[in-house]
């Protein structure tokens, strides 16, 4: 029988931390002479000791590491849980916050995806305000210790490919899980401060550059004004480019950078790809704004840097509304959403390592058309690709396919039009943010939408935060009988 008690007591643990961090939006609040700041209080303390019962309840069983049915069922349940608390502030302390609503936009921020449910972010008590950004942050470290330890160790889409440069783990994954969360927090930490400081250097005001740039290094696209980023046009544009692109590269690389191994970094393919998928798509963005809307040069090269950067690494950020730039834009955001950022990072959707396994293996069978008897084996970053890893990739693209036709379908029942629920679906799956069409395009958000919807669509950025495979191995049965 499956043992529970590890997986209880990392969740309590973890819901009971996350508990404790919310006394720092309270006592902002509280600064702010805010009666906002007894709702905080009231959720901390709900949330700490109904964590800290769990965790207490289930020590019994958290010795040593955890079982790969264990931390399928660990890696699922935590991101169900800690959004379940942490959208208690919005319920108790906003009175137009139903809990659909909370929920949306705690999973939203959990999961770093950026889709918001509220309106007047500009008049909501900053307590609030920096909650959703902090959510947000811990997302953006949750998921690369998943993607650095948990994915590559339970061989999910591919990410196995990764398992010896994310540390190999030896079977106990829950100690070295702690070790590189470690590691990696100090340059989390260190990459957000710079990043602040950026933004405070380019004349953004300290509360909101604290906000941005938890939400750029997460790249989770939360802002603090209903206009997103159109309020800070011009060279803070270009900062936060610069930290997308930082926050969305693995930081695997980073790690190994400060051991004073710069080889990793300068020889890694998927990180010159996904640049070189950058600088592409801003040169065809930025030539079709000066061509075909007779934009100004920097102008152009500035919006097409930041809105690429940004739909591309799944932050959502959004400084104009580019679906009146013309048909071919629209298309091309759209597109450029799911190929996503690098494996290892805060970044979301399919990722660019994927893409490169798939075309590497289109490549073979193409040769293996011209030349029948030859071997022709798939290679990544100098290394032969193993038929698991291929198999484990191409299992990826069929679920997401397969997920983004039911989660479309789903919501075009529940009476959305063809564009809202197609690009509605692509965006929480892809975890990107805005979607197309008037209601949750760039110019606006997910409030209108109904309760049903909402559910469907809280539950398609679960899935897709974890990589589809680990939420849906738990619901087989050869998952329960082993």
């Amino acid at each position: 029988m499956l043992d529970l008690r590890p997986v209880g007591y990392v969740i309590g643990l973890l819901v009971a931390v996350l508990g404790a961090t919310m006394l720092f939006p309270m006592a902002l609040d509280l600064w702010d002479g805010n009666p906002n700041w007894s709702a905080f209080l009231e959720s901390a303390l709900l949330t700490g000791l109904t964590g800290g019962l769990v965790a207490l309840s289930c020590a019994s069983g958290s010795d040593g590491g955890l079982s790969i049915r264990q931390t399928f069922l660990l890696t699922s349940a935590v991101w169900l849980a800690l959004p379940l608390f942490a959208g208690i502030p919005f319920v108790l302390g906003l009175p137009e916050a139903r809990p659909v609503d909370a929920f949306f936009e705690a999973m939203s921020g959990l999961t770093t995806t950026g889709a918001t449910v509220f309106t007047g972010l500009d008049t909501l008590p900053r307590g609030t305000l920096l909650w959703r950004s902090m959510l947000q942050w811990f997302g953006g470290i949750g998921i690369i210790v998943v993607a650095m330890v948990f994915l590559p160790e339970l061989k999910v889409g591919g990410m196995q490919i990764f398992r010896s440069e994310a540390f190999e783990t030896s079977g106990k994954v829950l100690p070295r899980a702690v070790e590189i969360a470690a590691q990696i927090s100090g340059i989390y930490l260190f990459l957000t401060v710079a990043c602040m400081l950026c933004f405070v250097v380019v004349g953004m005001p300290l509360f909101d550059a604290l906000n941005h740039a938890l939400t750029t290094m997460s790249t989770g696209g939360f802002s603090t004004h209903d206009a997103s980023f159109s309020l800070y046009q011009g060279v803070p544009e270009y900062v936060a480019s610069v930290f997308m692109v930082l926050a969305s590269l693995p930081f695997v690389r980073y790690v190994q950078l400060l051991a004073g191994q710069a080889r990793p970094i300068l020889r890694d393919s998927q990180i010159w790809t996904y640049l070189g998928v950058i600088a592409a798509f801003v040169l065809i963005i930025a030539a079709f704004r000066v061509i075909a809307n007779g934009d100004h040069y920097e102008h152009a090269f500035r919006e097409g840097v930041f809105n690429v950067t940004s739909i591309i690494s799944g932050t959502g950020f959004s400084s104009t509304d580019y679906q009146l730039w013309g048909a071919l834009p629209v298309i091309l955001f759209f597109f450029i959403g799911l190929i996503g950022g690098c494996a290892g990072s805060t970044a979301c959707s399919i990722k660019i390592f994927r893409y490169q396994l798939l075309f590497s293996a289109i490549r073979g069978q193409i040769k293996s058309i011209h030349a029948p008897h030859g071997m022709f084996q798939p290679r990544y970053d100098g290394r032969r690709v193993d038929e698991d890893v291929l198999s484990s990739v191409m299992s990826f693209f069929v679920y997401f396919v397969v997920a983004l036709g039911v989660v479309s379908v789903l919501l075009g029942a529940t009476g959305l039009d063809a564009t809202t629920a197609l690009s509605g679906a692509a965006t929480t799956l892809g975890n990107i943010g805005p979607g197309l069409g008037d209601k949750i395009g760039p110019s606006g958000n997910f409030a209108g939408l109904n309760d049903i919807a909402k559910w469907i669509l809280s539950m398609a950025m679960f899935v897709g935060r974890l990589e589809l495979l680990v939420v849906f191995a738990i619901f087989t049965v050869q998952f329960w009988r082993a």
